[in-house]
């Protein structure tokens, strides 16, 4: 049977370099998106020209009946979910934590950490050795903002990704009797738009050189990563949260 992964924040940036290379090894692949239909459809197009099976599924990961909807809709057209990576997130615009509204936070915490629960929730259902299910992995997508803490730019994004990072370390535990294997890649200066979304798209380049590597991650690294924590290579790998970031 071929194996089905979910990817939330699938139409672009990370979540879109992972739902091609998951493709390329053989996933069928459900495209998450909350906005970007076009872009999702794009993705899922680009994955059926190579002779692949993808499927864009529209939800708001915050939102309890989106999240049950989107696994029963992958379930019924693509086959029982076997791997889930949880890349959705949101980044709002720099500023210190006292000038940030309590919306602001509360939209950021939302997306980013109630979402990837529910996700994460509904997956161990799916998955689990115990329901029924045939075991599977989850990646979370942190960042290593959840350990510079990001003052002065976005501290309640940083404090989203810590949160994963303990989800990560929890939920690896608490699944494993399920044969459900649990994991997290933290990337670091990556060339997508949500610097643009925080409203410094030379952000990068301001920061490169903090990079012992001398330079920003590439989407396409942080996929490699996130699939090998999703293979049979890592079998033996659960509760590790594996930086992606250049020695940063």
């Amino acid at each position: 049977m071929q194996p089905v992964i979910l990817i939330t924040g699938a139409s672009r940036g990370i979540g879109a370099a992972t739902a091609l290379l998951a493709a390329e090894r053989g996933y069928a692949v459900a495209v998450n998106y909350r906005t970007g239909s076009s872009a999702a459809a794009e993705v899922v197009a680009r994955i059926a020209s190579r002779g692949g099976r993808a499927l864009a599924v529209r939800a708001d990961v915050a939102v309890e009946a989106d999240v049950v909807g989107m696994f029963a809709a992958t379930t019924r057209q693509l086959g029982p979910v076997s791997a889930l990576v949880n890349n959705a997130g949101i980044l709002e615009q720099q500023m210190p934590l006292e000038s940030m509204s309590a919306e602001r936070i509360a939209r950021v915490l939302l997306t980013n950490v109630l979402g990837s629960m529910l996700c994460a929730r509904e997956a161990v259902k799916h998955m689990s050795t115990r329901r029924g299910g045939a075991g599977g992995a989850i990646v979370n997508v942190s960042s290593r903002a959840a350990q510079l803490g990001s003052p002065n730019e976005y501290i309640d994004y940083a404090a989203s990704k810590a949160a994963l990072d303990t989800l990560t370390i929890g939920l690896a535990k608490e699944a494993a009797a399920d044969g459900i294997r649990v994991n997290a890649v933290r990337p670091g200066l990556i060339h997508t738009d949500m610097h643009a979304s925080g409203g410094e798209p030379g952000r990068i380049a301001r920061l490169q050189h903090s990079v012992p590597l001398q330079r920003g991650g590439e989407v396409h690294e942080v996929a490699h990563a996130v699939l090998w924590l999703l293979s049979t290579e890592a079998s033996y790998v659960t509760g590790a949260l594996l930086d992606v970031a250049g020695g940063r």
